[in-house]
């Protein structure tokens, strides 16, 4: 089996476009569509044909390419069960557990309730790929807007199960500020130092800092450390629960 092909640009304002290339079937996923102009240079310029858009969640900076992206190619659009009302053309949905191909690639869906209610991951299983929109960033999470903070702690930790070497996609470009809270809650943590200094040096050269790894996130982003005695301690939150000190976490982020 060929190893998949990735095209990764910007779109919008801070939007990060991705493109999945199986180059033994020819098909190409474009992981949400941000906007329709970035997505179709980017398959322009590697002569990829659009056959399936895979939809995380419902907010408009995901899906506002999907009709269009769709009267041009035809692809089929999948996309999550429990918010299938909301996303414009979609196909097939997926829910929690369920597993599909793309080509000879099998792809387990990770619901994760959070940022939207029924936000939802793509695990390329075998690749070791996830596409984690809004739901984890490097160094960081997606704000709440339609679940409480405990539910996004339990997302979180369904990712972190799996292996340290899986590769993150994520939704958007926030890791220098990430990064620079992320150091107020967890001062001491030397590797979070050495890697806030090399995201603040990549972004001045204009690079990207996606893709981030988890084995990564979980020794430098607070969101998955709640768990963590020194976060405790910065906090004053030693006696309290893992989903308390998540959601004081992403409180000071939303207030950063």
């Amino acid at each position: 089996m060929k190893p998949l092909e990735l095209d990764v640009f910007l779109c919008r304002t801070d939007n990060f476009g991705v493109l999945v290339h199986d180059p033994e079937t020819g098909f190409t996923a474009a992981i949400d569509a941000p906007e329709e102009a970035p997505i179709l240079e980017a398959a322009t310029r590697r002569g990829w044909k659009i056959t399936h858009i895979f939809t995380t969640h419902h907010h408009t900076d995901h899906v506002a390419a999907n009709l269009a992206l769709k009267e041009q190619f035809g692809c089929e659009i999948i996309g999550p069960i429990n918010e299938a009302i909301a996303i414009p053309g979609l196909d097939r949905t997926m829910a929690d557990g369920d597993s599909f191909l793309f080509g000879d690639h099998t792809i387990n869906v990770i619901e994760t309730p959070g940022h939207t209610a029924g936000h939802i991951c793509y695990h390329f299983v075998d690749d070791k790929l996830l596409f984690a929109a809004d739901t984890l960033f490097a160094l960081g999470c997606g704000r709440l807007f339609e679940r409480p903070a405990a539910d996004m702690w339990h997302s979180l930790q369904k990712l972190a199960v799996l292996p340290d070497e899986t590769a993150i996609y994520f939704g958007h470009e926030y890791t220098l500020s990430n990064a620079r809270f992320a150091l107020t809650v967890d001062p001491g943590n030397e590797r979070l130092k050495g890697r806030a200094a090399e995201i603040e040096a990549m972004r001045a050269d204009g690079k990207f800092t996606i893709p981030t790894t988890l084995g990564l996130e979980k020794e430098t982003n607070p969101f998955l450390r709640a768990a963590d005695p020194a976060i405790r301690r910065n906090l004053l939150m030693e006696g309290k629960t893992n989903e308390e000190v998540f959601a004081e976490i992403r409180k000071r982020k939303d207030n950063f």
